[in-house]
């Protein structure tokens, strides 16, 4: 039987691919099986969404080393009426009846931010993603070994079912020949009572192998990741592989291929530069920020522009008056001056309306500003030292694990590799077991036949010949259990 869970990698590193429901052929073999469980278990699929997750986060702390960028924009209406400056309003310095404005702007800002933590990001996050793939190899091999083991579950109820089978037709040869020799006067109707008996007994047996072929089919359907409503025969040549494999040889593949290992040393490693990225919280930040914006300004109403400019320029006009009066009382008097230039012309009125339109995008730009800065923590509550010792603490619990699954493994493959070696031996002698005890029934029938042996004498044979039977299946499958044990733990294939 051909066992390949070697196919573990297929687990892991194929594509991920959702299926509602997948026909599965009739005979179906165990990559037939492994390759459809990849492709629809919820279990596998669940933890291959990590995956996508940890690459984000590789991503995001590339990202971190980039500077960051923002941009906003505001349109605000502000009313009519009187504003209030302080203690003062506008009609106090000489601004009352303000029309309502529109007002509209803008600022771009642009940051930088760097410290010991952000550069060790994409190499922690590496790490994490290394993690991640580790626990989706860990659920890929768990995967595997279950529908395995449903696989070869399904197996071993089919050949029950052949066995009980058997036991049916040995125990209506049985009966037969009971009837027969009733007939010929040489037993008497007892015998063929014992051997009716023993015919309803095999029926039994035979329906319950049945069921049990059925709730075996069902279970590895629902390992698959499939609905159970589906015919399916798992198919395979029952073969007994002589256990040559050398210790040291499997010892080097599992420290290589063994998932739940390679999981622990990812967690090892990623804990590794957790102690360094919480270190990093006593080093300095350096930041630079820049930003720059718009203004931008309109009237509803350009009267009350205009309006205010002609009383500036009455002013003007009333002060310039002054001013020439001024000059010529003095006892040196100055030449006076040209008032007449001091007068509000159409220009200016065209100048303020043209101002004035201004909404929304005649932005007036403000100053441009750049900061450089150098942030050096001092003290903060100790918070720094307590997630340092805790990020040191997951570090030493995560070696600790790790040196646990190195001494479970090695322990492991030393008890599964004797297991293998005892479970063939055992099954070489059941299988010698069951072949003595077909001949002794053979044996028993022909001395049944001539009167040398009573009936009892004939199903002690039969029965002796049942539990020979049942004991080769159960020594078959515990070696292919064990050595399917084994392939878990080594990670790979052993047997072609």
């Amino acid at each position: 039987m051909a066992l390949r869970t070697g196919a573990i990698s297929a687990c892991i590193l194929s594509p991920v691919s959702v299926q509602a429901q997948e026909a599965v052929p009739e005979r179906l073999t165990l990559d037939q099986a492994l390759e459809i469980a990849h492709r629809n278990s919820p279990v596998l699929l669940r933890a291959q969404n990590d995956e996508v997750a940890a690459d984000w986060d590789v991503r995001q702390a590339y990202g971190q080393l980039l500077p960051s960028a923002s941009a906003s924009g505001r349109v605000t209406w502000q009313g009519s009426g009187e504003q209030q400056f302080g203690n003062l309003t506008a009609g106090d310095l000489g601004f009352a009846d303000q029309p309502s404005y529109y007002v509209s702007s803008y600022d771009v800002g642009v940051s930088y931010s760097l410290d010991w933590a952000t550069l060790k990001g994409p190499a922690r996050a590496k790490a994490e993603r290394r993690a991640t793939l580790a626990r989706i190899g860990v659920a890929g091999a768990e995967l595997a070994a279950a529908v395995t083991r449903a696989w070869v579950e399904a197996l071993r109820r089919r050949e029950l079912r052949v066995t009980a089978d058997q036991q049916l037709e040995n125990a209506r040869i049985n009966l037969r020949l009971a009837e027969g020799q009733m007939a010929v006067g040489t037993v008497t109707p007892i015998d063929v009572g014992q051997a009716e008996i023993q015919v309803g007994r095999a029926e039994v047996q035979v329906l319950q192998a049945q069921n049990g072929v059925e709730t075996s089919r069902m279970r590895l359907l629902q390992n698959m990741g499939l609905r159970v409503d589906q015919p399916v025969e798992p198919v395979a040549e029952l073969v007994l592989y002589e256990p040559t494999w050398d210790f040291e040889a499997l010892r080097s593949m599992a420290a290589q291929q063994n998932p739940t290992l390679l999981a622990s040393q990812r967690v090892r490693e990623a804990a590794d530069l957790g102690v360094s990225a919480a270190r990093s919280s006593y080093f300095p930040t350096l930041s630079l920020s820049t930003g720059w914006g718009g203004f931008a300004r309109e009237a509803s109403n350009p009267d009350f522009l205009i309006s205010q400019a002609q009383a500036q320029t009455a002013a003007n006009i009333s002060r310039c008056v002054s001013t020439n009066d001024l000059y010529r009382r003095l006892a040196d008097p100055l030449p006076p001056i040209d008032c007449s230039e001091l007068v509000f012309t159409d220009a200016q009125r065209r100048a303020i309306l043209d101002s004035n339109d201004q909404f929304p995008f005649g932005f007036q730009r403000s100053s441009p500003s750049v900061s450089l800065g150098l942030s050096i923590p001092i003290f903060q509550g100790l918070s720094r030292q307590r997630n340092l010792e805790a990020a040191r603490i997951q570090r030493d619990d995560a070696a600790q694990d790790l040196r646990e699954r190195e001494l479970a493994l090695e322990a492991d493959l030393r008890i599964a590799l004797a297991n293998v070696r005892t479970a063939y031996q055992s099954a070489l002698l059941e299988e010698r077991n069951r072949d003595l005890a077909e001949r002794q029934l053979t044996l028993a029938r022909e001395r049944y036949q001539v009167g040398a042996i009573t009936f009892v004498d004939l199903m002690d044979a039969q029965t002796v010949l049942s539990q020979a039977e049942s004991d080769r299946i159960v020594a078959v499958f515990a070696y292919h259990d064990a050595v399917t044990e084994l392939e878990a733990l080594v990670g790979a294939s052993l047997r072609d």
